[in-house]
């Protein structure tokens, strides 16, 4: 009987192809949901009994603490203290590797977890950078420069390094744009500290398609995950806090 059924309403649907079409996409909606403690209420479950052989080995990997950071950092655009810090760890590791730039840049879809006030483990890195992404450098003359800065304008806003002031308009343009004050030259060129992962024109940056000097890195311990994690532990054994902020390098207007 569900043979005949299921053969009737295919039937159905192709010798009426209307009664498929009825349906359009009005709205489309998105949220991040933080998993933590609350949603393990019930510990004495299957699942958990399952886990515990395994947990130790996760705990010594995700447990060591890397640093601290004094507020909550949560991501939003078109600017947030999270995003803000992303970009400025890519611009403090480009001394690491001997390397002197001008802007850092990373994308909004690549950060996974806010940070919440207090302690950073090695696991709050890893939620917030699971991906193998890279630290890489490149430059781009001013005119690119500006292009780049224009599609972050189309997209909402991404992360931008301390120095950088961008406007947008509230039709997704780019309105201006400036490094330390000064506007962007577009014959000068620029040095730029981000993640091979954008480099190769991702994430709707296609200007870095146009890319010249590059350098990257194919080795494990140049992960976007582990430059943050050095970065914390850097912060930490120099008794500096981390303190982010939202200070108006992107604005719309």
């Amino acid at each position: 009987m569900k043979k005949i059924l299921f053969v009737s309403l295919t039937i159905c649907m192709i010798a009426h192809p209307c009664c498929a079409q009825n349906y359009r996409v009005a709205r489309v909606e998105k949220t991040r949901i933080l998993v933590d403690s609350k949603f393990d209420s019930d510990g004495g479950n299957s699942t958990a009994s399952f886990l515990v052989p395994y947990k130790h080995s996760v705990d010594s990997i995700m447990s060591p603490l890397v640093g601290r950071i004094e507020c909550s950092a949560d991501i939003n655009k078109p600017e947030s203290r999270m995003t803000n810090l992303m970009a400025d760890i890519m611009v403090w590791a480009s001394e690491l590797y001997g390397e002197k730039v001008d802007v850092g840049v990373y994308n909004i879809g690549g950060i996974r977890s806010t940070m919440a006030a207090g302690d950073v483990t090695y696991g709050d890195v890893m939620a917030v950078s699971p991906f193998e992404n890279r630290i890489c450098f490149l430059s781009m003359t001013g005119e690119v420069l500006n292009e780049l800065f224009s599609q972050m304008a189309f997209t909402g806003g991404e992360c931008v390094s301390q120095g950088v002031k961008l406007v947008f308009t509230k039709e997704g343009k780019l309105k201006s744009a400036s490094l330390n004050g000064k506007p962007i030259d577009p014959a000068r060129k620029y040095r730029i500290a981000t993640i091979d992962f954008l480099a190769q024109g991702n994430d709707k940056m296609y200007a870095f398609k146009k890319k010249t000097d590059y350098v990257n890195f194919d080795d494990a311990a140049n992960n976007s995950r582990e430059i943050i994690a050095k970065y914390f532990t850097y912060m930490k054994e120099h008794g500096i806090k981390v303190e982010p902020k939202v200070e108006g390098r992107v604005v719309v207007e």
